[in-house]
């Protein structure tokens, strides 16, 4: 994924933005409009903003990187699936107590 590869090439410096990995994506509108799913293990509301704030310039680099005339609209969501999946083990293992 080619917004994995900028993330990492370009913003390796930068604490929370190195913890991060995309897990998923959904596109919209032909692909006018992209959630990047993501994961951090630790402090999502500050990756969530650090993402937000970087949007623009990861934009930026993926223009310079596709061959489209138009560049999605990217916007990243935390992916809070492996916490569910641990409440729910968590409540069925407390069934037999």
């Amino acid at each position: 994924m080619l917004v994995a590869e900028i993330l990492q090439r370009e913003f390796s410096d930068d604490d929370l933005i190195r913890g991060v990995s995309l897990v998923g994506s959904e596109s919209h509108g032909g692909m006018q409009f992209v959630k990047l799913f993501f994961y951090a293990r630790d402090n999502a509301d500050a990756v969530q903003k650090r993402l937000d704030e970087i949007t623009k310039m990861v934009r930026f680099s993926l223009a310079k990187k596709i061959n489209q005339k138009y560049v999605p609209e990217i916007k990243f969501v935390y992916d809070d699936t492996l916490e569910r999946a641990d409440r729910i083990e968590s409540l069925l293992n407390n069934i037999d107590k």
